[in-house]
């Protein structure tokens, strides 16, 4: 009944009920404090507030996740079955961690334990090599048992490359082969790829084939139980890494022909419902996209754009969103890394972190890898990332302060809840609210700095509660 009610009587209804504080700080851990009492707003009251308006909604919320590479399914796999169901369940059911998605790599990523594809056999045009058989030895059954914990599980895949036959030296487009070809990000000739999965870029002759292999990787995970729900064309699509790493290069107009003429007519013909996102990549070129975006026949094929938080800042999305706000976002990789000084104890930055995703227009967030060992391994790329959590030596497990922080939004912020309206005079504070389909509402605050006292304004009526120093709460009711 309550969902038939208009918005104003929700918050109405949701402030007959007591609220409750979760935080997270040095000495707790999403520790539950004595309910809290809503009251008369008190007009010109002293001290910092917070103001919410559930009139004004935004973005749904689509939900929380973490990369399960080929690495992190690897670690897991390894585990005691009733140790790893455990560990699970905690991450992805409601009593714990609540994670809805999960982003899969196409093949080899840097977080492998090899570099392999799913066909490896130079100019396979029919794709008659193409198989799984990697796939099926630990990430499918790992796949299958968070399926089985949490039966909603999104899943979001992308290639870090094409098989290496695929790829060519140079950015190929309309017969011309040159390096710089309508890419301001290059960086030098030698990024090449010579039939390696390492660097190079897609060569334009194989397009059709690789939307073929693509659909085949979407068709054989939906039949082994595991449903692909997004696609990227290329994870971190404006660069090789130097050869280092599977990855590929694309330029913007060869990414836009491969999905308006290839992928997502295939994808619409074998009648999936598995949705393309362009770019998976930084914030800093959200001009590209931009661009692509002006092609209305791609448009047909974009479902969202896809984004990391490695370069650029988080307030370049709502430049996007400014030029197209019927384009969702998400956001698809970002994590802590091994030599963090804070990598237990950061859950105040990833609190801020979180809410700068959401507060320029993000409908999900993903950290990187689920679990690495203490080494940041397996890894066979040049980077030095760290899971959310830490698989130690002697088998016990440790958790991130991005984990921490996740938990303040996953738990509470349902998939299909709206961001709604939230400002504050509280210096140094970070928040996001949202009003949950059930007709809930929840407020994430985080608190880099020293303890405030603090009110919380919704339609004439008010929390009055104390945050502790460095720290993240949740406020739900």
């Amino acid at each position: 009944m309550l969902a038939l009610l208009p918005r104003w009587m929700h918050a109405e209804s949701a402030r007959t009920k007591a609220a409750t504080l979760y935080v997270t700080d040095a000495t707790e851990k999403h520790a539950a404090r004595a309910p809290l009492q809503w009251a008369k707003a008190v007009a010109g009251a002293p001290g910092a507030t917070i103001e919410i308006d559930s009139t004004r909604q935004y973005q749904p919320i689509l939900g929380f996740g973490a990369a399960l590479t080929d690495a992190s399914c690897f670690l897991l796999s390894g585990l005691p079955a009733a140790g790893r169901h455990a560990f699970l369940t905690d991450v992805y059911s409601p009593t714990g961690l609540n994670l809805n998605l999960g982003r899969c790599c196409i093949g080899a990523s840097d977080y492998s334990r090899s570099v392999y594809s799913y066909d490896d056999v130079a100019d396979d045009m029919n794709l008659d090599h193409f198989s799984l058989k990697h796939d099926e030895a630990y990430i499918l059954p790992t796949l299958r048992e968070i399926r089985q914990i949490k039966p909603e599980l999104f899943i979001m895949a992308t290639p870090w490359s094409p098989p290496g036959w695929m790829k060519t030296y140079g950015t190929t487009f309309g017969g011309r082969t040159t390096e710089n070809y309508l890419d301001p990000y290059a960086h030098s000739l030698w990024e090449l790829s010579n039939g390696s999965m390492k660097g190079g870029w897609m060569s334009e002759k194989f397009l059709e084939v690789y939307s073929r292999y693509l659909g085949k990787f979407v068709q054989g995970y939906a039949q082994a139980g595991v449903p692909v729900h997004a696609l990227s064309s290329q994870n971190e699509i404006v660069t090789t890494q130097y050869g280092r790493m599977p990855a590929c290069r694309w330029s913007p107009e060869l990414e836009a022909t491969f999905i308006r003429d290839h992928l997502g007519p295939l994808l619409r013909a074998q009648h999936q419902q598995t949705q393309i996102w362009l770019l998976d990549h930084n914030y800093n070129f959200y001009e590209r996209v931009a661009g692509q975006l002006q092609d209305k026949q791609l448009v047909k094929y974009v479902d969202g754009v896809a984004w990391h938080g490695y370069t650029g800042t988080p307030d370049q999305m709502s430049l996007l969103h400014q030029k197209e706000p019927n384009i969702p976002f998400y956001w698809t990789e970002g994590g802590p890394f091994i030599d963090d000084s804070d990598y237990a104890t950061g859950w105040a930055k990833w609190g801020g972190i979180f809410t700068d995703v959401l507060e320029n227009w993000c409908r999900c967030a993903m950290a990187w890898n689920l679990m690495l060992d203490p080494r940041g391994k397996p890894n066979l790329g040049p980077y030095t990332c760290a899971g959310l959590v830490t698989l130690k030596d002697d088998g016990s497990l440790l958790k991130s302060g991005q984990y921490h922080a996740l938990r303040h939004f996953s738990l509470h912020l349902q998939r299909d809840g709206r961001r709604i309206a939230s400002q504050s005079d509280a210096s140094g504070l970070r928040h996001v609210a949202v009003e949950n389909p059930d007709g809930s509402f929840a407020l994430v605050m985080t608190n880099p700095g020293e303890a405030k006292n603090l009110r919380i304004v919704c339609a004439g009526q008010q929390l009055s509660l104390s945050l502790p120093r460095d720290s993240v709460a949740t406020v739900a009711w």
